[in-house]
Parts: C-alpha cells; structure tokens; sequence
C-alpha cells in the first residue's frame, strides 16, 4: 500500500502535534513536528539574546544553528546544537515569540528545506501553519485542524497548570487570539486553509474522537 505524505494544518492550540502522533503511531508513519523546529529556533534566539530587527544577526545564527530531531513512537526529542530542548521549548516564553521569529524569511528557508527533505521518501505526517500550502503543496492528505479560542485556551491552561506555571485563562485566550491574527496576516507564508485540504473543528472532540476522525479521512485516500 502506497505511503502517503500528510499535511496537518491549523492554528495554535487546536491539537495538532497530539493528533499528528497518534495518527502516526497507528499507521506506523514518521511524525515530523515542525512546530518544535519553529520552536527550537526560537529558543536559541532567546538563548543568544539575537535581535531579529537585525538580518545579518539572523541570517548568521540560520548558518550555524544545528536542529535535530530524534522522532520514535512516543515522543520526538528535539536538539539544538546538541542540547536537549524538547521540554525548553514549550515554556510561555517561547510561545509568546515564536510567531515573530517564524515570520522571518531566513529562518522559514531554513526550516523548509529540511522538512521537505525529511518528506520525500513518504510515509509521513507534518503539522504545522503552511505545511499544505507552502512546504508540501503535493502532500496526499491535507487536513485543516481548527478549533474555537475558547476551546484551545482552555486546552493550554490545562497544560500551563500541570507544569505549575501561573498563567490566567484570560490571558492565554488573548494571547492566542492575538497569535491568530499575527498568523494569518503576517507576509512570508500566513495561515490560511488550502483550497483542497479538509476542514475539521474539534472544539468539541477529544484527542481519541479527532484522531479517529482524521484516520476516516486517511483511509478513504489510501483506497
């Protein structure tokens, strides 16, 4: 049976990373989390305090950064020049600059070439913002993941409480309604649905429900 390429697009919070490797491990695909490499430049950024109004700075940290992904069943461990960042990059901090340095043309190049590097040989699933309409516009499979504000911030207040991280739910509603709109109207790849992806809200699924859901779609196709 042939090995597809799954593109997984959506906005923050909608579940997409969970759902991505789910999916994967039931198909026993490669799960690509493109998210955590947007992140992994992002923390590096933050960790060598480089101003990104300043392109030649960027463009010589693009040089020399070293990502690595180390993707298994149950988790994907993420590296930056070495040093384990998978639980680093998750923080508030990084979440709140992530779309600013994603927006940036050097760092998108960068990052986009290697996931499609990574998808050539099939068999995967990516997730992301463009994956569909910028970095695999071929992909077999392109699913657009959204849920309500409401229901993706209650998402992340759950996350934020377990980590002990004192974080209102009023304020990471509007941190994610801002991060939409910076999202969808920034320049260099901006969110948006492609014209033939499939539009799912799970704003009232869980994780199983929406899982199950994608693989219906993913069936159909591989018929």
């Amino acid at each position: 049976m042939k090995k597809l390429t799954i593109a997984i697009d959506g906005p923050a919070g909608a579940g997409k990373s969970s759902v991505a490797k789910l999916v994967a491990n039931k198909l026993h695909y490669l799960y690509i989390d493109t998210g955590a490499m947007y992140r992994a430049f992002t923390w590096e950024v933050l960790q060598r305090h480089v101003d990104i109004a300043d392109p030649k700075s960027v463009q010589i940290l693009a040089d020399t950064i070293q990502i690595r992904l180390e993707i298994g069943r149950e988790q994907c461990r993420v590296y930056v020049n070495q040093i384990d960042v998978t639980d680093a990059i998750r923080t508030s901090e990084v979440s709140s600059h992530v779309s600013a340095v994603a927006a940036l043309a050097v760092v998108r190049q960068k990052l986009v070439q290697l996931q499609r590097e990574m998808a050539t040989s099939g068999g995967v699933i990516l997730d992301g913002r463009d994956i569909g309409t910028v970095v695999l516009p071929d992909a077999d499979v392109k699913i657009f993941l959204t849920a309500s504000v409401h229901s993706r911030a209650m998402r992340r207040y759950l996350e934020v409480r377990e980590r002990n991280e004192r974080e209102t739910l009023e304020h990471i509603e509007a941190a994610i309604a801002s991060r939409d709109y910076m999202d969808s109207h920034r320049d260099i790849s901006p969110l948006k649905q492609a014209d033939d992806a499939i539009l799912l809200d799970n704003s009232e699924l869980n994780l199983e429900e929406t899982a199950a859901a994608l693989m219906k779609i993913i069936e159909a196709r591989r018929q």
